[in-house]
C-alpha cells in the first residue's frame, strides 16, 4: 500500500468513526443521542487510534496535514512526499463525510437544527471570537503534536503507540475542546464540511465558511510550531523557523487579547447606553 492509499484510508476510518459519534449524539432517533461530551471525546480518541493500527505500518498513519507539515517543518518527513500525503488525507476525509452521511440516511430529516446538523461534519466555536478561536486551534494542535513526538521518543509494548496517541486526542478534547470542538486537524474539519456542503442533506443550511479558515490555519501554525519546540527544547537544535513561528503565535496571542480587551469596553458602554436610556 502506498503512502497515498495509507492516509486516504486512515483518514477516512477517522473521520467515519470520529463523525460517526458526533452523529449518534446529535442526531434525534438516534440510540446515543444526547449521551454527551465525554461519549464524543472518547470517540474520537478511539477513531485515531482505529485509523492509526489499520494503516501506520503503511504510511506512518499521520492522518493529519497539520502532523504531515510538523515533521516535515523538522526534516523529520520528506517534503517530496507531503503533497500526496495531504491529498489523501483530504480525500479520505471527504468520503469519511459521505459514509457517515449514508449511514445516518434517516436520521437527518428528523433532526431539524441546521447547525446540529453541521457540527456533526465539522467544527465551530462556543463563543465566535476570531482571534481567540484561532488561539484555540494553535494552543490544541501544538499540545497534540509536541504529544505525539513525546510519545514517539518512549518505549512502550509492541504496537501500543497509537492507543496512548488516542488517549491524547482524549485529553486534549476534555481539556481543550470546549472553545471550538478541537478540529486539530485540518482534513478532519475542511474535508468533512466540503461533503456537507455536497451532499443533499435536508434542511442542512450553510457550511459556514467565513469561518472554515480557523480550523485550517490554526493547526498548522499550532502544528509546525510543536514539531519545532519539541526539535529546540527536546532534542537542542533551534532554527530560524522556530522564531519566526514564535512571533506569529505572538500576534495571534496579542490580537485575541486586545480584541477582547474591545469587545469588553463595547459592552459596557452598550449597557450604560440602555441603563441611560431607561
Amino acid at each position: 500500500m502506498s503512502g497515498f492509499l495509507g492516509e486516504l484510508i486512515g483518514t477516512m476510518i477517522l473521520v467515519i468513526l470520529g463523525d460517526g459519534v458526533c452523529a449518534g449524539v446529535n442526531l434525534k432517533k438516534s440510540y446515543a443521542n444526547n449521551s454527551g461530551w465525554i461519549v464524543i471525546t472518547l470517540g474520537w480518541g478511539l477513531a485515531v487510534a482505529v485509523g492509526a493500527y489499520a494503516v501506520g505500518r503503511f504510511s506512518g498513519a499521520h492522518l493529519n496535514p497539520a502532523l504531515t507539515l510538523g515533521l516535515a517543518s523538522v526534516g523529520a518527513f520528506p517534503w517530496s512526499k507531503v503533497p500526496a500525503y495531504l491529498a489523501g488525507q483530504m480525500i479520505g476525509g471527504f468520503l469519511g463525510g459521505c459514509i457517515v452521511y449514508l449511514h445516518y440516511l434517516p436520521h437527518w430529516r428528523e433532526t431539524y437544527s441546521p447547525s446540529v446538523k453541521l457540527g456533526i461534519f465539522c467544527t465551530g466555536p462556543a463563543i465566535p471570537h476570531k482571534w481567540s478561536n484561532l488561539l484555540s486551534e494553535v494552543i490544541g494542535t501544538f499540545v497534540l503534536v509536541v504529544g505525539i513526538m513525546s510519545i514517539g521518543a518512549n518505549q512502550f509494548a509492541l504496537g501500543l503507540n497509537p492507543l496512548i496517541v488516542g488517549f491524547l486526542i482524549v485529553v486534549i478534547g476534555l481539556s481543550l475542546g470546549g472553545t471550538t470542538g478541537y478540529a486539530i486537524n485540518p482534513a478532519r474539519d475542511l474535508a468533512p464540511r466540503l461533503a456537507h456542503a455536497f451532499l443533499p442533506i435536508p434542511g442542512k443550511g450553510g457550511s459556514n465558511w467565513g469561518y472554515a479558515w480557523i480550523p485550517v490555519f490554526g493547526p498548522i501554525i499550532g502544528g509546525v510550531f510543536g514539531a519545532l519546540f519539541y526539535q529546540t527544547f527536546f532534542i537542542g537544535t533551534a532554527t530560524p523557523a522556530f522564531w519566526i513561528f514564535a512571533m506569529i503565535i505572538a500576534v495571534i496571542i496579542a490580537s485575541a487579547v486586545l480584541s477582547e480587551r474591545k469587545r469588553r469596553v463595547e459592552m459596557l458602554a452598550s449597557q450604560e447606553s440602555a441603563a441611560g436610556q431607561r
